[in-house]
Order: C-alpha cells, then sequence, then structure tokens
C-alpha cells in the first residue's frame, strides 16, 4: 500500500480545496434583522367601472401572526364552556384567582407583607409554661339538614343555633406545651374548613368567636403575639370563606361580576345574605371576638355600598378604645390596619387615627394595672416591651408606605411629647423610608441621647439608626458626627453580643463613606471587644458578616492587606468550617474585581495562606463538588499571578503553589499548563533561538510538568498533559525530554480501564481513547527518530500496545485507530511534511526519502492492513454485517484519499471493499452515490485522470 501511497501536493491541494468565493452585495440584508412580512390587502368596488386597488402594508415581527390573529383565545373552547357547566365553575374559579391577585396587589411589591412576618414572630416569642385552650364542642344541633327537609324546620334549627351561639358548649384544655397549643390551633383552622364545606356555617362562625375570646387572655403573656399570629391565620381564613361565598352568589347567567363591581351591581340575595351576616356578628356580645370578626369580614362591605368600608373603619377604631389591656387592644389596632391595608390601603386617614389613638393611651403601659400583671407573671419590662414591637412596627409600616416625609416630622414631634420613648422611636426609624431618617440623622441621634430608654436600650436605637444608613446617605458634613456619636455609645457596650449586634451594622457605614483609617479603628475595636474569653465563638455570622462588608466595599486587595487589623480579624475565625467560608468569600471577591495580573507580594502572601487554609480543609469526607469549587478558586488565583519578564521567579511561584496545593487534582493540572504557558512564553520571547540560560529554565519547566504529572489520579489527564508537555518540549527543542514524555503515553495505554467515570457517571472509555490516539498521531508525525533507537521506535511501540491492548467484543475502534495509522503512515511517506515544528528537524528531513526508510514504513503498513482485513472477515456472521459494511466503506475511502489507486493490486483491493460495503444491503445509498459522484468529479483533474476507469468499476447496488 504504501509502496504506491499518493504523492501530496499540500499547497496546491489547499488550494483547489477552498471555498470559491463571490462577490456579495448585502445591500439592506442582514441574517440578525427580523423577518418582514408584507402583507397585501385587496378592496373591491361593485360599483360600474370601478377598479380595484391594491394597498400594502409591512410589518416587522418575530410573533406568529396565526396565533396573534386569535389573541391567545380559541373560539371553539369559549363554545364549549358556554354548553358545559363544568368549565364554567372553572372559569369562575380562575376569574376568582384573577381578582384576589388584583386585590392583593393593590399595594405595590415593595410594600412588604404581612406573611413575610409571621415565621420570624413565630420563632422569637415562645414559652415553656403551660397554656389552655377552650375548645367549641359542636352538638347535635349544629348538623347539616339533609336536602328533603322542610324550609320551616331549616329556620327553626337555625334560630337554635342562634340562641346558642355563645353557650355551646365548650372544653377546657389544660396544661398544653407550646407545640400542642398550636397543633390544637390548627386543628380549629381545619374544623373551621370542615363545617363549612358541609355547609354548617353557624358552627363554624362559633369556631371564629371561640378563637377571637382566646385573644383576650393573657396569662401566658410573652407567648401573646404567637397567639395572635394563629388566631388571625383563622380569622383569614373565615373573613375568605364568607366573601367568596357572597360572591358566589352574585353569578348571573354564568357571568361574573367585574374585578371593580359596584353594589348596584350585586344582586339582593347576595345583599340579604351579607346583611345576614353582619347582623349574626352584631349579636355577639363580647367586645373582642365582636370586633376580630367584624374585621375580618370588612371586605365584605363592598357589596352593601361604596362608602362601606370607609365608614366601617373609623367606626371599628373607636371600639379598640374600649379594650383596656394596652398589649391587647395594639394588637388589635395592628389587625384592623392589616385588614384595611389589604381592602382599602386608601384610606390612610383611618389607620392614622388608629395610632394616634394608641399614643393617646400609650402611658397605661406604665400603670399600676400592667406593672400588678408582669409581678403576677415575674416578666421584666424589658421583655414585657418587646411584645409591643410587631404590632407597632406593622401599625407603622402601614401609616409610611409612601406617606410624605412631613408625617414623618409629625411623628418625630408626637414621639418627643411621649418623652421620646424608645419604643416607639426605633418603631418609626424602621418604618419610614431610609432617605428620610438619614436626612434627619442628627435629630434622631438627639433624640437617642435624650429618650427614656424605660427597659429599651440606646444601643439597639443605634443600631435601627445604622440600618438606614446603610441604605441611604445623610448630609455628607454630618457623616464623621454621625460615626463618633453612634461608636462612642458601642464601645461602650460590656455584653460581647450586644456589641456585635451594633458594630456589624456600623461597618457598613463606616466602609461606605470613609478611608482605611477609620475601617481599620473600628476593626481594631472588635478584636478588642471579641477576644477576651473567646467571645469570637458566639458571634461567628456577626463576623462573617463584617467580612463581607468589608470586602463588598473595599476591593482593591493592596488597600485591603494593607489595614493593618485585617489579616488578625481573620485570625478570630478558629472554626475550620466558618474560616472556609470567609476565605471562600474574600478569594470569589479577589476574583471578581481584580482585574489585572499582580505579584504583589503582600497581596500573595496572604492570599497563599487563605488558600492554603481552604486546601487543608479537604479530607477523605469532602464532596467532590466542594472540591471543585475550592479547585476552581485556587486556579483563579494562581492564573492572576503574574510576575512579567522575571520568568523563573514565576516558575519559583509554581512550584510552590505545587507543595501547597497537592490534595486538589484540577490544581495541579492548572499549574501543569500554566508551567507549559510559561515555557513558550520564553520560546516566544527568545523567538526560538535559546540561549544557554533560556534552554535550562525551558528544561527546568518540563522537568516540573514530568514529576508533577504521575501525581495525578486521572488516567485521561495524564495521557493528555504528557501528549501536551511532549508538544512544549518538542517545539522548545528538548528532543530526549518530548520522548520522554511520548514513551510515558505510550507506556499508560495499557493502563486505560474499560470504563471511566464522566461527570459521576460511568461511560466506556473507548471514544476517548480512539481521540486521544489521533491527536497522538498528528504529533508522531513531526517527531524526529532517536538516533540510538530503530526506526518509528515510537510508532512501533504504540502498535504494540494497541494490538495487546483489550479491545471489548462489539467495538470496531481498533479498525479505525489502524486505519488512522495508515493515515499516519501515508504522511511520513512524502517528500515534504504537511507541517513541521520550527527549528526542529522531522523525519523527511533526516531521512530524505531513503529507500530503507520507506521499506520499513511499508512493511508496517502491510502488518496493518492484514490486521484490518482479518477483523472484516471476523465479521462475516449474519448480525455483524452491518458493521462489516460500515468499516469496508471507511477502509475504501481512506485508500482513496492515501493510496494510488494506479496500482492493480490496490485499485482491486479497492473495488472489492466497495462491493463488500454494498453485498448484504447494508451501506447507505445515499452515501454510496455521494462517494461514486465525488470520484468522477476528481477525475476530471489531470493528476486524477485515473479515477474514471476506477468509477466504472463501481457499480451502485440496490437493496433488493
Amino acid at each position: 500500500f504504501l509502496r504506491h501511497a499518493r504523492s501530496r501536493y499540500y499547497v496546491s491541494e489547499s488550494e483547489v480545496c477552498k471555498l470559491e468565493s463571490l462577490p456579495l452585495d448585502f445591500g439592506d440584508y442582514h441574517p440578525l434583522k427580523p423577518i418582514t412580512v408584507t402583507e397585501s390587502k385587496t378592496k373591491k368596488m361593485n360599483r360600474k367601472g370601478s377598479t380595484s386597488s391594491t394597498s400594502s402594508s409591512s410589518s416587522s415581527s418575530v410573533l406568529d401572526p396565526l396565533s396573534s390573529v386569535l389573541d391567545g383565545t380559541d373560539p371553539l373552547s369559549l363554545f364549549a364552556a358556554a354548553a358545559d357547566p363544568v368549565t364554567t365553575t372553572a372559569t369562575m374559579d380562575s376569574t376568582r384567582k384573577k381578582r384576589d391577585k388584583d386585590d392583593s396587589s393593590a399595594v405595590g411589591s415593595d410594600f412588604e407583607p404581612w406573611s413575610s412576618k409571621r415565621g420570624e414572630i413565630l420563632a422569637r416569642y415562645t414559652t415553656t409554661e403551660k397554656l389552655s385552650i377552650n375548645l367549641y364542642m359542636g352538638s347535635e344541633k349544629g348538623k347539616a339538614t339533609t336536602t328533603g327537609s322542610a324550609v320551616s324546620e331549616k329556620v327553626r334549627t337555625r334560630l337554635e343555633e342562634l340562641d346558642d351561639l355563645e353557650e355551646g358548649s365548650q372544653k377546657e384544655l389544660l396544661n398544653l406545651t407550646q407545640q400542642d397549643y398550636m397543633n390544637r390551633i390548627e386543628e380549629l383552622n381545619q374544623s373551621l374548613k370542615d363545617a363549612w364545606s358541609s355547609d354548617q356555617k353557624v358552627k363554624a362562625l362559633k369556631i371564629v368567636i371561640q378563637c377571637s375570646k382566646l385573644l383576650s387572655d393573657t396569662t401566658v403573656i410573652q407567648f401573646y403575639p404567637s397567639k395572635f399570629v394563629l388566631i388571625t391565620d383563622i380569622l383569614d381564613t373565615f373573613g375568605k370563606l364568607v366573601y367568596e361565598r357572597i360572591l358566589s352568589m352574585c353569578v348571573d347567567s354564568r357571568v361574573s361580576l367585574p374585578d371593580n363591581f359596584s353594589p348596584e351591581s350585586v344582586n339582593d340575595t347576595a345583599k340579604e345574605t351579607c346583611l345576614n351576616w353582619f347582623f349574626k356578628i352584631a349579636s355577639i356580645r363580647e367586645l373582642i371576638p365582636r370586633f376580630y370578626v367584624e374585621a375580618a369580614i370588612l371586605k365584605c362591605n363592598k357589596f352593601l355600598s361604596k362608602m362601606g368600608i370607609s365608614e366601617c373603619l373609623p367606626r371599628l377604631t373607636s371600639m379598640i378604645r374600649g379594650i383596656g389591656d394596652p398589649l391587647v387592644a395594639v394588637y388589635a389596632r395592628a389587625y384592623l390596619c392589616r385588614v384595611g391595608m389589604e381592602v382599602a390601603p386608601q384610606l390612610k386617614e383611618s389607620l392614622n387615627e388608629n395610632f394616634f389613638d394608641f399614643l393617646l393611651t400609650f402611658k397605661q403601659i406604665h400603670g399600676d394595672t400592667v406593672q400588678n400583671q408582669l409581678v403576677v407573671q415575674c416578666v421584666e419590662i424589658p421583655l414585657y416591651l418587646t411584645l409591643y414591637s410587631p404590632a407597632i412596627d406593622w401599625i407603622l409600616q402601614c401609616i409610611a408606605y409612601h406617606a410624605p416625609e412631613v408625617l414623618l416630622t409629625e411623628m418625630m414631634e408626637r414621639c418627643k411629647n411621649l418623652g421620646n420613648n424608645a419604643l416607639l422611636l426605633n418603631s418609626i426609624m424602621s418604618a419610614f423610608r431610609a432617605e428620610f431618617i438619614a436626612a434627619r440623622s442628627m435629630d434622631f441621634i438627639g433624640m437617642i441621647k435624650e429618650c427614656d430608654e424605660s427597659g429599651f436600650p440606646k444601643h439597639l436605637l443605634f443600631r435601627s439608626l445604622g440600618l438606614n444608613l446603610a441604605l441611604a446617605d445623610p448630609p455628607e458634613n454630618d457623616r464623621l458626627q454621625i460615626l463618633n456619636e453612634a461608636w462612642k455609645v458601642i464601645t461602650k457596650l460590656k455584653n460581647p453580643q450586644d456589641y456585635i449586634n451594633c458594630a456589624e451594622v456600623w461597618v457598613e457605614y463606616t466602609c461606605r463613606h470613609f478611608t482605611k483609617r477609620e475601617v481599620n479603628t473600628v476593626l481594631a475595636d472588635v478584636i478588642k471587644h471579641m477576644t477576651p474569653d473567646r467571645a469570637f465563638e458566639d458571634a461567628y455570622p456577626q463576623l462573617q458578616s463584617i467580612i463581607q462588608k468589608v470586602i463588598t466595599y473595599i476591593y482593591d486587595f493592596s488597600l485591603l492587606f494593607s489595614v493593618e487589623k485585617f489579616l488578625p480579624f481573620l485570625d478570630m475565625f478558629q472554626k475550620e468550617s466558618v474560616r472556609v467560608e470567609v476565605c471562600k468569600c474574600i478569594m470569589e471577591s479577589f476574583i471578581k474585581h481584580q482585574q489585572e495580573s499582580t505579584k504583589d507580594p503582600v497581596i500573595l502572601n496572604a492570599l497563599l495562606h487563605i488558600c492554603k487554609t481552604m486546601h487543608d480543609s479537604v479530607n477523605a469526607l469532602t464532596l467532590e463538588d466542594e472540591k471543585r469549587m475550592l479547585a476552581a478558586l485556587i486556579n483563579g488565583f494562581i492564573k492572576m499571578v503574574s510576575f512579567g519578564r522575571d520568568f523563573e521567579q514565576q516558575l519559583s511561584f509554581y512550584v510552590e503553589a505545587r507543595s501547597m496545593f497537592c490534595n486538589l487534582e484540577p490544581v495541579l493540572v492548572q499549574l501543569i499548563h500554566s508551567v507549559n504557558q510559561l515555557a513558550m512564553e520564553t520560546r516566544k520571547v527568545m523567538k526560538g533561538n535559546h540561549s544557554r540560560k533560556t534552554a535550562a529554565f525551558v528544561r527546568a519547566c518540563v522537568a516540573f510538568c514530568f514529576i508533577t504529572i504521575p501525581s495525578l489520579s486521572g488516567i485521561f489527564a495524564r495521557l493528555n498533559l504528557y501528549l501536551h508537555s511532549g508538544q512544549v518540549a518538542l517545539a522548545n527543542q528538548c528532543l530526549s525530554q518530548a520522548d520522554a514524555f511520548f514513551k510515558a503515553a505510550v507506556s499508560l495505554v495499557p493502563e486505560v480501564p474499560k470504563m471511566i467515570n464522566v461527570d459521576g457517571k460511568m461511560r466506556p472509555s473507548d471514544a476517548f481513547l480512539l481521540e486521544f490516539l489521533c491527536n497522538f498521531f498528528s504529533t508522531l508525525l513531526v517527531v524526529p527518530d532517536h538516533p540510538e533507537q530503530g526506526v518509528l521506535f515510537l510508532v512501533r511501540g504504540l502498535l504494540n500496545v494497541i494490538q495487546d491492548y483489550t479491545w471489548e467484543d462489539n467495538s470496531d475502534d481498533k479498525v479505525r485507530i489502524y486505519t488512522n495509522v495508515l493515515h499516519l503512515l501515508s504522511a511520513m511517506t512524502q517528500e515534504v511534511y504537511i507541517y513541521h515544528v520550527d527549528k526542529v528537524d522531522s523525519n523527511d528531513t533526516l531521512y530524505g526519502g531513503d529507500s530503507k526508510f520507506l521499506a520499513e514504513i511499508n512493511k508496517l503498513c502491510e502488518t496493518v492492513i492484514a490486521q484490518i482485513l482479518d477483523h472484516l472477515k471476523t465479521l462475516g456472521k449474519e448480525e455483524t454485517l452491518k458493521r462489516q459494511s460500515q468499516l469496508a466503506l471507511y477502509f475504501f475511502n481512506t485508500i482513496l484519499a492515501h493510496g494510488d489507486l494506479r496500482n492493480n493490486k490496490l485499485n482491486q483491493l479497492s473495488v472489492n471493499l466497495w462491493n463488500l460495503a454494498q453485498k448484504h444491503g447494508f451501506a447507505d445509498t445515499s452515501t454510496m452515490v455521494t462517494t461514486l459522484e465525488y470520484i468522477k468529479k476528481r477525475s476530471k483533474q489531470p493528476e486524477l485522470s485515473h479515477f474514471a476507469d476506477l468509477a466504472l468499476r463501481l457499480p451502485l447496488q440496490s437493496r433488493t
């Protein structure tokens, strides 16, 4: 075969194979422009003698014109819906959901909903004391009547239920734990839904009344906020059920009410039912349940009159004045604000009046009744005041939503009149927009100084102020004074937890507005407070937050590491898991913000220490994802280190990094690539002409790679790096080192397992090995033979390894590899190779087309062809005929591309392979036709005119 390998003229072949270039005038056309559709409309006139006129309009749209005509509505579905009651119900449900969504979005997305506060309140206000609850026990009278009952019987039953509304049998459960209590409340909520779905409306009302009564009980006062959350969930459920029930009665002729319906569009039956509910509630004797249940169905006033809600809100506000316990009263006000914001957020006057009522009764908190109650329950006043926070914060949030700045001024004045009460001041700062608070920072600091703490510590007020200043900037002239005033109070705090909670907030303000000097002072103060008695161990989340804020605002790492106390601050993270998380945050910030490579020794030493901390955290239990993440961060750092033309210093850095990060394989791989790149940069600087010094340096780089690669566990990582490093060595004229790399790769091939792990899944390795060997063959073309070794010793060694390798029985990769070997051997017989390595003499130069060299290639070729033909014979069984056909055509194409078909034996072999490919009907007809057309086309070239005779000898057989 190779005695008759086709002589290749690569330059002329490249010119022939180039695509034909044609001048193209794009004009207005561009492939990324949207398609323009031109629609023609023809208007015809019926009058005599008239002519038809055509008007054209074009529109650019990426939408489907057919779907836009329907506007998303299928007319057939509409007809079906009109006839199908089930579909009608579904339509009503979707309309109801849409209306509920519109109602809930009456306030913007910037308004924090009550649902987001619910979990926090339940988690914060807990108790270990025993609780009690009164459960409503339903009687037989409360059961729903059967469908066949007479109307008079139903009316009488309902009247009896109303008489028994508040005297229903009750069961008091005592000595309940908090979890038991919550479970009982959830059972009541479910009972409410079950009673409603079984048409026991009065029973449902009784359950709601009994639940509302629980809100007047303050025997376990520290649990009251959580109790309020649980009970109002039931009230919300009841209010929604009643509203949807009345709404469903308004549907007439399968047409539901529009979103913004008027009371005039509500039918009489629905109005009568709605009034009936309000009359039932009005008959409740006790104030608290009457207030809560009416507030729960406040939205139903929409069915009765336009002014119904606006008239009810002031009346409900006045009802709260009758509640004597200030804690119970403030949560009632909070519930009214909550319902008011849902149904009528525009009625802010009633909400404001609600809060001002609270301010008028605020002095009750310090009255004898409350104080006596706290003594009985052994509750301190600071703890008692925190019970008010959720309610006051919510009321003020409702009032401050989109409120003008003048309202804040009014609130501040009222707060001053109450002696600058700390609880109110804190809620005001939490509720109003940060911009308003920041603009009055000094006024608030003055109020904080003069405020009556009353058990609410001042440092919490400074924390609230700091949270606002983290979101908005105060006047520039006041910034330093604000920091000084706040830090005077913070630094005097003795309790480490109180201190760190405040310091964490004010660190952001300091980083945002001041230089590294002030940041360093703050960090030093934190270290001073948190180091004694290892207080930092209880404050890792806050310390992590401080680090995050510092690196957010100081992302110039030369400046960051010049902050004297930054690294000592890191030393406080003694717990390994936390320490590693902090190191990851720092490295992520470095990779994100570092734009240019660095050689700053301060940065390098600090980041090496941080990366070493991450690396040392890896153990046998570390997850692969975690290893990948850590390796990616360390690699990002390594890529950013550059010593410019000081290549020796760069190599020293890589050597040090290898010793530090030996347990993370991706880092070692990156280091090998970096060192190879360093060698190629050296070659580029020297323009390929190495001096004695640079040649020694390049050999040092090669040695680094050679001793590092064996430490890798991934077989294909090692193979590819041996090949890549050998190519780099060859490019730098390190021939013996290149041979060592290639020998190592050849000796490693037998170790390739049948299955390898790819992204956590086991896959066959054949395809990966085939890809590697094809790359290897491409390199071996330019590798010169060693003077002390035989001809083509590397190729022979690789063929022996391939021959001895155990291939899968159903795999043809061995033959495909042999076919690629023929490509290599064919290229080796050419007088001038298709490519070379600069300043390296390949075998075409060394042997100069010597006949002995060509004879050796010919022997190899005969051996390879014999192997291929033997394999084709083994595929003669019926179940392998398709594989035989594919391989025969593959081998045929190889001979066609690389063989000299003027030789009769080779010509006959190609014809036999063609016939074998079609013999059993497994050949793809279109492929065969295309191949034959290609042969005929190539036969028109003078040097390939013999292809015409070959084409005549290649018949096309039909599948039949």
